[in-house]
């Protein structure tokens, strides 16, 4: 039943589910509970109506496992990465065991140069465990990359529900809407931040603005 649930789940990112993925689903559900956060410090909120706005945070160098694809559809391409990680966190790496998940899983996207659509190339990331940050598990997959990431400073604003093109492209609009005219920012490059697995309907997600160095 748990798997004919994500199978339903990934039609509508229309991706197709293989077999294989059973264990790793069993596995996610079982340890749901034990999630560690990415750590971070809040710099600032900004608020609207007595709404907290927006967030600027900034967050440590650490250790990522990074996939990169590029199908037609942004859903498809996280769901392709995802996969992939999943497999990798639950047993496909060199301790043979469950790494421990983290949240949020990044996605980093790109606009096109008009800035009217994503360009195809997602790179998806999921943050080590503090406990193999020193000595991160090799992946058995060679699409999986481990990558020191520098420091980051972002500004950030939640919303919920499905991350599609349409709905990124909306957010990405609106956090401009309520920054204005600024250059303190990345023009082009974004990210999705990701906090809950893709079985979850309202699941809740955060728009990321980079700032510039």
């Amino acid at each position: 039943r748990l798997f004919a649930h994500w199978e339903a789940v990934a039609s509508t990112h229309r991706v197709s589910l293989p077999r294989d993925m059973a264990g790793p689903i069993a596995q996610m559900v079982r340890h749901s509970q034990a999630r560690e956060p990415v750590p971070y410090v809040s710099l600032s909120q900004h608020g609207k109506c007595e709404e907290a706005a927006y967030e600027e945070r900034q967050y440590p160098a650490g250790k990522w496992a990074c996939v990169t694809m590029g199908e037609p559809m942004y859903e498809q391409s996280i769901s392709m990465s995802f996969m992939k990680l999943m497999r990798y966190i639950c047993k496909e790496n060199s301790v043979g065991c469950h790494l421990g998940m983290t949240v949020p899983v990044l996605n980093e996207i790109h606009l096109t140069r008009e800035g009217t659509e994503l360009e195809r190339e997602v790179l998806t990331a999921y943050y080590l465990p503090s406990e193999f940050q020193q000595n991160p598990p090799v992946p058995m997959d060679p699409d999986i990359h481990i990558t020191e990431r520098a420091p980051l400073r972002v500004i950030t604003r939640v919303f919920y529900g499905m991350t599609t093109e349409e709905t990124i492209l909306r957010e990405i609009s609106l956090l401009w809407e309520l920054l204005g005219s600024t250059d303190t920012v990345l023009r082009g490059t974004y990210i999705v931040a990701s906090y809950e697995n893709p079985s979850v309907p309202q699941r809740r997600n955060e728009i990321w603005f980079i700032c510039q160095a």
